[in-house]
């Protein structure tokens, strides 16, 4: 006669079956981002480099960007590969749901690598958010009589162990900081998603919601593109090898 499995022995099951799943899920994304099934041209050669070259090759695909570009209103918010650029349709992401902003991926282990204010503005956090803050810049450099919010996430472990400067703990608001200053350190904290994320630092620029608040980041349509901002052409439409200082970084599709 045979026993039925404990309730116990099937959750074990469950979970192994779960955690496969999820590597496979990551397995895939990377074997298609390196063999660029998803992505292609320079993108998909630059993340062939960053995962499988050696140091040099690593190093040589750095932006580093401490001054501003020559027009441009925002610093670069942290050193590293910009590996996932605005408006990147492949996977994770869709065509009807493309890239809100960019990924900056850091070449050492998360709480490593600092993050900067990209401009001068007014920062919060939100009482739950473990990795994440926001800046109000009250007028836009670049269409003046807006305001716009950058954004900046992943400043965590895979823990949840915060890696944002003490200057700022949830519950923060409105605290005005000058372009340059220090809010953390990037890391690889993605919430309660099963899916992994390398150290890097998700950057973007959100609309204002007409009321003083920030609109949903998740939804493409409320961000806008950094290249102007940052003098780099950061678009997936950009067809460039290296990522750097342009006179005119602004690429449409």
């Amino acid at each position: 006669m045979n026993t039925p499995p404990s309730p116990r022995a099937r959750w074990g099951c469950w979970a192994r079956a779960a955690l496969l799943a999820v590597l496979l899920g990551v397995a895939i994304y990377l074997v298609a981002r390196l063999t660029g099934v998803a992505g292609g041209g320079a993108t998909s050669e630059r993340f062939r480099q960053w995962w499988l070259g050696d140091e040099t090759q690593r190093q040589a695909l750095i932006t580093t960007q401490r001054e501003r570009c020559p027009g441009a209103p925002f610093v670069l918010p942290a050193d590293g590969f910009i590996g996932l650029l605005y408006a990147d349709p492949n996977g994770p992401y869709s065509a009807a749901a493309p890239h809100q902003g960019i990924d900056i991926f850091s070449p050492g282990a998360g709480g490593q690598t600092p993050v900067y204010a990209a401009y001068d503005g007014y920062i919060t956090r939100e009482d739950n958010w473990r990795s994440a803050l926001i800046q109000r810049v009250p007028d836009d450099p670049l269409q003046p009589g807006r305001a716009i919010w950058l954004y900046y996430a992943h400043m965590a472990d895979r823990d949840s162990n915060s890696y944002i400067e003490p200057a700022f703990p949830p519950g923060t608001r409105a605290l005005f900081v000058p372009q340059g200053t220090l809010l953390g350190y990037t890391g690889d904290y993605n919430g309660d998603s099963l899916r992994t994320v390398s150290v890097h630092l998700h950057f973007s620029i959100v609309l204002d919601d007409g009321r003083g608040g920030y609109t949903n980041e998740l939804e493409f349509a409320n961000t806008l593109d950094p290249s102007p901002y940052l003098g780099m052409p950061l678009n997936y439409a950009c067809p460039v090898e290296t990522i750097g200082c342009v006179p005119d970084p602004v690429c449409l599709p």
